[in-house]
């Protein structure tokens, strides 16, 4: 049995919440749980969220051991993209593209 949680988008690019995400891939919740509050990186505190949300949807709705559970998925998909433009000298603009994240996080329970 696998419990899931979502979070949708979410204002960090895909790429950036990756690099939090391989750190906890495969681990056990209170292994990633440890890992996410010690990494320095913006995105690890709202992966940490949704691990804790993961986690009770595990306990609560699925009847899983908490002891037994580890990190089975997770990945980051990216969002829409918000659009900005910086003006730039001699009248032109730059595009700067403001990414956004779908990210999926699953736990199941260890045998």
């Amino acid at each position: 049995m696998v419990a899931k949680a979502h979070v949708k988008y979410l204002r960090i690019s895909p790429r950036k919440v990756g690099i939090v995400a391989d750190l906890i891939r495969g681990k056990s919740v209170a292994q990633a749980t440890a890992i996410l509050m010690t990494t320095p990186k913006a995105a690890s505190e709202p992966l940490l969220k949704l691990l804790k949300s993961a986690a009770a949807n595990a306990e609560n709705n699925h009847n899983m051991d908490p002891e037994k559970l580890y990190v089975s998925e997770v990945f980051a998909a990216p969002g829409p993209i918000l659009k900005r433009i910086m003006p730039r000298a001699q009248g032109r603009a730059y595009r700067i593209n403001k990414r956004t994240s779908h990210v999926t996080l699953a736990v199941a329970e260890k045998e």
